[in-house]
């Protein structure tokens, strides 16, 4: 099978998303997802100017040997748009080969290891009874697993939370980088004070537990905004509440301190939505200084360098969690999904549903039941690009907040 055809479409039915569209001579289709939420023209751009030249006529069924000649090739690696665009081209070989094989995705994985994949959604409120209340929403949807995020008292607006007032009053269940208005778009800039947030997250976590009791499993993301001591305060202080993760506690880009805070709390670890090779993990899988892997196969080299990823985290008895907001096209839950099916170390889903608009443009069969994501088992991953319907959405720049300190300093997500 050789490719004769590769398209990108960027296309923005709601939210910006970047898919490749690969074509082999005898017309079977793969979809790859390379969405880089805030930068997916660069990505675009990589694909178009300098990977796809070099897949035409290239044999599709080669995709170990196309990812290393991909990755190695370039003499640049690694990096966020190298691997996403990556990714794409790997995630569209494998559904190419699934499809040609006349299987789901997982069966070439190795077959099903569960019935289904335990996912988590996202429930917020700027205060506590509109968290409640998000929360039994959440609940009465299926889900048997919530993410908590709260407002903080004194601040206006905070990522992560539905309802903040930044981006112009607008809510943003789907968590999109925000649309600027006028000209050109700018970040939403929103004020920040870790000292505020410390103090009042363990009160939040012991209404949530009063009011739910202690079965449900709880997560929350601390959006890498604190150091590795106030990390460890804040996992000591959750500690009574049985969290089944703290997320991101501090920036992604220091493994070391990781090993700070495993030595102050028992607070289960989860990191890794901005990694995007399994280089930023050795320290944190060789040490056990994490929980859960927390990466996307959209923006950490595909199908093959996510699944050799988790395969060196089983080793360490280290569970997946991967990334899965809707910066993740439908194309890229889907490529989870079926990784989470088969993997043996599988722990736990993202899962925020997408827009009725994304679904018009990506069709697609996986699905969600009692708490549980499919994938879906029809051949390849089990979802299609409708371009035409692409087209009548073009790209809108937005940007995701940046954060500031009371005194003006841009702060650490």
């Amino acid at each position: 099978m050789r490719i004769e055809s590769a398209e990108v479409v960027v296309t923005s039915p709601g939210r910006n998303f970047t898919t490749l569209r690969i074509v082999t001579g005898d017309g079977v289709t793969g979809l790859g997802d390379a969405t880089l939420n805030g930068r997916e023209l660069a990505v675009a751009s990589y694909l178009r100017d300098h990977v796809v030249p070099l897949l035409l006529g290239r044999d599709a069924s080669r995709i170990e040997d196309t990812w290393q000649y991909l990755y190695r090739g370039a003499y640049w690696r690694r990096g966020p748009v190298t691997m996403a665009a990556i990714a794409a081209v790997d995630t569209a070989l494998w559904d190419i080969k699934a499809k040609a094989a006349g299987m789901p995705l997982y069966q070439l994985l190795g077959g099903a290891s569960r019935s289904g994949a335990l996912a988590y959604g996202h429930a917020s409120g700027r205060d506590v009874p509109e968290l409640l209340d998000s929360i039994r929403a959440h609940l009465e949807r299926g889900y048997r697993a919530i993410r908590v995020q709260t407002g903080i008292p004194g601040l206006a607006s905070v990522y992560g939370v539905a309802s903040s007032s930044a981006g112009g009053g607008e809510r943003y269940d789907y968590e999109p980088a925000r649309r600027g208005a006028g000209p050109r778009a700018l970040p939403a800039e929103e004020s920040w004070d870790t000292r505020a947030y410390l103090r009042h997250l363990p009160t939040v976590f012991e209404a949530v537990r009063a009011e739910f009791g202690p079965e449900v499993p709880l997560l929350h993301d601390g959006h890498h905004r604190m150091t590795p001591i106030q990390a460890a305060r804040l996992g000591k202080a959750l500690e009574p509440y049985d969290l089944f993760w703290l997320e991101d506690a501090t920036p992604g880009e220091d493994q070391a301190a990781l090993r700070l805070i495993r030595q102050h709390t028992t607070t289960p670890l989860a990191i890794g939505e901005v990694f995007n090779h399994v280089h930023d993990y050795t320290t944190l899988l060789s040490e056990r200084l994490i929980d859960y892997v927390r990466s996307a196969v959209t923006h950490t080299g595909g199908v093959t360098a996510m699944r050799k990823l988790l395969d060196l985290a089983a080793v360490y008895g280290i569970k997946s969690g991967m990334h899965g907001p809707t910066d993740i096209s439908p194309v890229g839950m889907a490529a989870a999904l079926h990784l989470d099916l088969a993997v043996h170390n599988f722990g736990i889903q993202e899962y925020m549903p997408h827009t009725a608009d994304t679904l018009e443009v990506f069709r697609t069969s996986f699905r969600f039941e009692d708490g549980l994501l499919h994938p879906s088992d029809t051949p390849g991953l089990g979802v299609e690009l409708d371009t035409e319907t692409a087209g009548r959405f073009p790209y809108q720049p937005a940007y995701l907040p940046v954060n500031r300190l009371a005194d003006g300093t841009v702060h650490d997500w």
